[in-house]
């Protein structure tokens, strides 16, 4: 397998994982980011990310969203285009909008 098709596994992976958190706030956000972003992101980006996602639902939404401040060890490029997006493009009450 070339590191072409690994890399191409690895995004449609984070997708999945994006859209199936356990939490439907996070799921339908997440979805919805990485449907516009997993794409373009960099491997170094979709390790960031990776580590994102396991941080769990609950404080990835809150930090998104600003409820929470972000820990250092998260406050990354990554989360500043998650909660950019969650602030300004994600409409939480429209569960058709995928940007």
């Amino acid at each position: 397998m070339t590191d072409t098709e690994e890399t191409a596994i690895r995004r449609k992976r984070l997708l999945h994982r994006s859209r199936y958190t356990g939490m439907k706030e996070t799921d339908l956000m997440l979805g919805r980011f990485a449907n516009k972003y997993i794409q373009k992101f960099s491997d170094e980006e979709l390790d960031i990310y990776e580590k994102l996602l396991q941080a769990g639902d609950p404080s990835i939404y809150a930090w998104a969203v600003g409820r929470e401040e972000i820990p250092a060890e998260y406050d990354t490029s990554v989360m500043q285009k998650l909660k950019n997006f969650a602030i300004f493009e994600h409409d939480p009450a429209n569960p058709n909008d995928d940007n």
